[in-house]
């Protein structure tokens, strides 16, 4: 039975920082084998990403894919039952780290951008979630990236803050169904990390976010946290 570790938003920012720690902490043996599982649109920064993961019996795709896209699921969705007829296959950490934000004024934001961003922040990560729970076991885990956003209406970050609203809302009721199941649903809630969001979010107007949280720390907690079940 192949356990799998899967990534997605694993090219940079806290995504890469989730794939270095979980592979430092993964052990894999020939009875046990392990493999890892990066997704994210950019094949270069994945690969590159992938090139640091070594010194392991642990294999490592790459998965260049638009999570934008309902049809990204469903790839996935048929890559899982593929490993499961060959190999049998169990998941033993999903961490859905994929996600973007936008800043301004709702009226003069994108319409176009900020349905997007509901389809990768909400939308894929709840299918995702979805095409998991039969390749979950006891002892497996989710870590859904939501945000302090999360926790009240923002302006300037409005449809932002709800997709994360969303998030937060999903993890939580999530992690009741599953509790007896012995699989943990854990939702990161950062405030400001030093990641490529701020750029994204500003169009490139803001290259940093100001006084940003060292991503390493942040999913150090999160790891932590998960752990212990939070």
């Amino acid at each position: 039975m192949k356990k799998l570790t899967i990534i997605t938003g694993a090219s940079s920012g806290m995504g890469a920082e989730f794939a270095r720690q979980l592979y430092a902490e993964t052990e894999a043996t020939d009875e046990a084998p392990h493999e890892f599982w990066l997704i994210a649109r950019n094949r270069d920064h994945l690969d590159a990403i992938a090139a640091e993961l070594h010194g392991k019996p642990i294999a490592v795709r790459t998965m260049p894919l638009d999570l934008g896209s309902k049809e990204s699921v469903q790839h996935l969705r048929a890559l899982l039952k593929a490993e499961q007829a060959t190999d049998g296959v169990t998941i033993a950490t999903l961490v859905n780290n994929a996600g973007f934000g936008t800043y301004g004024p709702f009226a003069e934001t994108d319409v176009a951008r900020e349905m997007e961003m509901i389809d990768v922040n909400c939308t894929t990560l709840t299918g995702l979630c979805g095409i998991a729970l039969p390749y979950l076991a006891r002892g497996s885990r989710i870590i859904n990236v939501a945000s302090l956003a999360a926790f009240l209406p923002l302006g300037n970050f409005a449809v932002y803050a709800a997709t994360k609203a969303y998030v937060l809302s999903f993890s939580v009721a999530l992690a009741a169904e599953l509790a007896d199941a012995g699989i943990t649903v854990t939702a990161l809630c950062p405030g400001s990390v030093s990641t490529n969001f701020a750029n994204v979010a500003s169009n490139g107007k803001r290259k940093e976010v100001l006084h940003g949280k060292d991503p390493v720390k942040t999913v150090r907690h999160a790891l932590r946290a998960s752990k212990n079940g939070k």
